[in-house]
């Protein structure tokens, strides 16, 4: 039941992602990173509606985070970047290619590889605590240093770089939900409420979205989501071992095993990356209505004929008063 959710959860999330990335690239580019890009955004249907969907899909991912294994449920999650895939077939009227597809399940793969290659019930090297909780602050760094370059270039390498940082800081975000539901599983509701994880998750998605709102601003949907799909998890899987205190298996070969899955995610994020089924998600791409253009007969005011004034042919001297002939005379 926990996976069937998992599962939903990551489609809402991608059939989302589609609605707000075609409204957020229809606001200038100058809205870049700016409070304005929101406020555009709330008058924008459609995205709205992308915001109403992903948030469904957040809620439930929530529960899936809280139920299962971070080993299940973020390879589960990250199958949403296969959703978008599939719903952007009929919104930008292209034929999904076989490289996209192997894109996003080498994605998927990778993110299971990652994910397996540590488990809770395994020998290996433990961390774990809060004291650790310092490492989200150095992802947290790290997404500030993609942020800045994402900031000094544009296109496609501003959206990449930008929506890598946006996937890191939901990676902190997933960590911290998995603490807000830990401690709401044993804790009353008022405890929770007076709790740092609770508010810190909350300024995380809030960060996170404004970053991934800019991305989507930026270029098509295929230079931000696999990077933030990519990112994402792999923050996610990071906390989990560095607080959650999730055990890495050390050996030779699992180490050949997660460099596959690291090569797996790589090639994935570059296969979609170049999908032309989603770099087709403009605002033009999508049909217009064709309106009759009407044609108007041109109005026809009549000619009119004024009369020519018809001068005489000679005009006659005009007299001069006797008066002033005789005033010349005595002169």
């Amino acid at each position: 039941m926990n996976i069937a959710i998992a599962l939903v959860a990551a489609m809402l999330v991608g059939t989302g992602l589609v609605f707000q990335q075609q409204s957020a690239e229809q606001v200038p580019k100058s809205y870049f990173l700016h409070p304005r890009l929101i406020a555009e955004l709330l008058r924008k249907r459609r995205w709205l509606l992308g915001i109403g969907i992903m948030v469904s899909g957040q809620l439930l991912s929530m529960w899936a985070i809280g139920h299962l294994a971070l080993t299940v449920a973020e390879p589960l999650l990250a199958t949403s970047l296969i959703f978008a895939l599939i719903l952007a077939v009929p919104v930008s009227g292209q034929r999904l290619r076989r490289s996209e597809v192997l894109g996003a399940l080498l994605l998927s793969a990778g993110v299971t590889v990652l994910s397996v290659s540590r488990s809770i019930n395994s020998q290996g090297i433990r961390f774990g605590g809060s004291a650790y909780w310092w490492s989200a602050a150095a992802i947290a760094a790290l997404a500030f240093i993609f942020l800045r370059a994402g900031w000094r270039r544009s296109g496609q390498a501003r959206a990449t770089l930008t929506g890598t940082a946006a996937g890191l800081v939901f990676g902190i975000s997933d960590a911290l939900t998995r603490s807000t539901v830990g401690l709401l599983n044993h804790h009353s509701l008022s405890a929770l409420l007076t709790s740092w994880p609770a508010y810190s998750l909350v300024a995380a998605s809030v960060l996170g979205m404004w970053l991934m709102e800019s991305s989507f601003n930026a270029a098509p949907l295929n230079a931000s989501l696999p990077a933030i799909t990519a990112a994402e998890p792999v923050a996610g899987i990071a906390l989990g071992v560095v607080v959650f205190g999730d055990v890495i298996r050390v050996s030779p070969g699992m180490i050949a095993f997660q460099a596959a899955g690291i090569i797996a995610l790589i090639s994935g994020v570059i296969l979609v990356a170049r999908a032309p089924v989603l770099s087709g998600l403009r605002p033009a791409a999508l049909p217009h209505p064709q309106l009759p253009h009407p044609v108007l007969p041109h109005p026809q005011l009549p000619h009119l004929t004024l009369p020519h004034p018809a001068l005489p042919q000679a005009l006659g001297r005009p007299p001069i008063p006797a008066k002033v002939v005789t005033q010349s005379q005595e002169l």
